[in-house]
């Protein structure tokens, strides 16, 4: 049973009736993430996340998360390019203490200045983990060429000088004027009394930020992907290898096309990616290909981890599975094998409340309203042979790939060379 709703101050709540479980999974989502940043405050979005734990006028940091152990229950939160989301698992008889506590943490934070200081730490220090990090720090090249000079560059951690310029004053005026409640989505899903919910959300929730509209963020931003190859020249163990390439947004009726072709093509472990240079071949230990979709644009990537000295030859085997899916598209038996696959896949992890939670959290952000698993599996089922050439026609153009890679490779201009000569084409 799913249920919209709308408290005093503007928020939308989402709901989910599952009365055969114990237990109920609350999130709120903010459609604010890295894309509202600037040069000066890039990760400024990351910090207030971190900084909500640190404690209110009523409890400190350890409280908060003793009032959530103690139930047996699990808090936690993340940052996107587009969105922040805290959310808490518990049994369903604990979801009042649940609401109490997260709401607690937006309505009463006290971005104590010391508490700043020393998440600043923290943050630079998780900062530093991901430059040792080869797999992380190839996306983050791959976003800084293809989306250069427009918001959905900036890493979501930020960057060290950005961070040290951040003060009490600055997260603040960010965090009113982002966490406005027409941006806000508070998403239920589990064994819960909605009367119930619906009063204490607006006695907790319903009265953050009142009054503040939401912040001006239209501004339109042109997205021209053209050929660019970057890497990082590192002393690591394995080669890491991003081609990214053009996609979809997350609005876009081709969604179902590219993930039904994904599966295809190098989406899991029966892939023709996956097979042709793991399997068959033995050049990478990792491969595979995926989608990421935003608001305004999206972009296909297919990434490798590999020896350096494999990097040519895997290149051109990449090349050649692009020509040959490009030439015969696909069959028909895989087309409905990697529509089953596809409707496997998402039917699974809707078992999951904080999937479920995030997708009808989700589909409200986008059309207002509750898509229920029987509409996805019908779009899903209505994709078309046509659906597949028009998505493979738009992807695989050789004039938008870019190329990011992280690890050590000898003659690195040369090899640079070799591969623009391969994909650019």
């Amino acid at each position: 049973m799913y249920i919209l709703d709308k408290l005093d101050n503007g928020i939308h709540v989402a709901m989910e009736k599952v009365d055969y479980l114990n237990s109920v999974t609350l999130g709120v989502v903010i459609e604010c993430g890295s894309i509202r940043e600037n040069e000066t405050n890039n990760g400024v979005s990351h910090f207030i996340e971190h900084m909500l734990f640190k404690g209110t006028k009523s409890r400190t940091s350890k409280e908060i998360a003793e009032a959530i152990d103690n139930v047996g229950g699990q808090i936690n939160a993340f940052t996107g390019k587009e969105q922040t989301a805290y959310y808490i698992k518990v049994l369903d008889d604990h979801l009042n203490i649940a609401i109490d506590v997260l709401s607690d943490m937006f309505l009463n934070s006290l971005f104590l200045d010391g508490e700043i200081e020393k998440e600043k730490n923290v943050i630079m220090e998780e900062i530093n983990m991901y430059q040792d990090s080869p797999e992380d720090l190839v996306y983050e090249l791959l976003n800084e060429i293809m989306f250069k000079k427009t918001p959905l560059e900036y890493p979501i951690l930020g960057i060290d000088s950005s961070i040290i310029n951040l003060n009490k004053d600055k997260i603040l005026k960010y965090f009113y004027e982002n966490y406005n409640p027409e941006d806000i989505i508070i998403s239920i899903v589990g064994k819960f009394d909605e009367k119930k919910v619906i009063s204490q959300l607006n006695n907790t929730f319903g009265k953050f930020n009142i009054g503040n509209s939401t912040k001006d963020v239209s501004n339109i931003i042109t997205y021209n992907f053209t050929n660019n190859i970057k890497g990082i020249n590192k002393n690591f163990e394995q080669l890491n290898l991003c081609i990214g390439m053009n996609g979809v947004n997350s609005m876009s009726d081709d969604i179902y096309p590219i993930l039904i072709l994904n599966n295809i093509f190098g989406g899991s472990m029966s892939s023709k990616l996956f097979q042709r240079l793991r399997e068959d071949e033995g050049l990478v230990y990792d491969i595979d290909s995926h989608m990421t979709a935003y608001k305004d644009i999206g972009i296909f990537t297919i990434y490798a981890g590999l020896n350096s000295e494999n990097l040519i030859k895997s290149i051109k085997l990449i090349d050649e599975e692009i020509r040959k899916i490009k030439k015969s598209l696909i069959t028909k038996d895989e087309l409905s094998r990697s529509k089953d696959q596809l409707k496997g896949n998402y039917i699974l992890a809707m078992e999951s409340t904080f999937n479920r939670m995030m997708e009808i959290g989700k589909s409200t952000s986008q059309f207002h309203r509750i898509e229920t698993i029987e509409e996805v599996i019908k779009k899903i089922d209505n994709v078309k042979m046509d659906d597949i050439e028009r998505v493979v026609n738009h992807i695989f153009q050789n004039d938008s790939f870019n190329i990011a890679y992280v690890g050590e490779l000898d003659e690195q201009e040369t090899v640079e060379e070799e591969i623009k000569e391969i994909l650019f084409g």
